[in-house]
């Protein structure tokens, strides 16, 4: 049964928008660096103590939803995978349908995109969130295996996937460059060539 949004949790959301559609006319227009918190706040007609309260990590945090859809999607990609596909392309799948993996993205999304890889600040926090997840996909992959979390190849194997939006976004061809890393991931590193 869905649940309705009270009226304080949609008053929260309808400025927490705001905020994030003020920040991301500005950076597009002025660049990452040419646009203070204060310019922010104005654009979205809030003061600057209201911007911080709904988004305390900055400036940064403001065209970013808080993860919690990223982590649930990746942990759902293990959980929900059809009976006997195996984890990684689980969430090979997941990924190829986020960010620069997609090859539909829409015009708005495709500039937030461009924004993002092109802002060193964007990008540290895009890798914030993305790692953010490492323990609860740690968490469904030991459950999916039959191992401890705290298994050190489960807790690689997690981080190793977060890492991929990251190293991958940036390349000319990121998703070939995506299903490059995953398949090292699920084929394993070879080996000098040569017996070398």
């Amino acid at each position: 049964m869905a649940t309705t949004m009270g009226r304080r949790e949609r008053k929260k959301a309808q400025t927490r928008q705001a905020l994030a559609d003020a920040a991301l006319r500005l950076f597009s227009a002025h660049g990452y660096d040419g646009v203070t918190v204060a310019q922010i706040a104005d654009e979205a007609d809030v003061s600057i103590a209201t911007l911080f309260a709904h988004v305390p990590d900055g400036k940064e945090a403001l065209i970013f939803d808080d993860g919690t859809e990223r982590r649930d999607g990746l942990v759902a990609a293990v959980r929900d995978r059809p009976p006997g596909q195996p984890v990684l392309a689980a969430l090979r799948r997941f990924m190829s349908g986020r960010g620069p993996f997609t090859t539909r993205l829409a015009p708005e999304l495709q500039r937030k995109h461009d924004l993002i890889m092109s802002t060193p600040a964007l990008r540290d926090y895009s890798r914030k969130l993305w790692t953010a997840g490492e323990g609860a996909l740690a968490g469904v992959i030991a459950a999916e295996s039959g191992r401890d979390p705290s298994d050190m190849t489960v807790r690689a194997l997690a981080r190793y996937v977060l890492e991929i939006p990251d190293l991958a976004g940036m390349e000319p061809d990121p998703r070939a460059a995506m299903n490059a890393v995953f398949d090292l991931l699920e084929s394993g590193w070879p080996g000098p060539s040569g017996g070398a």
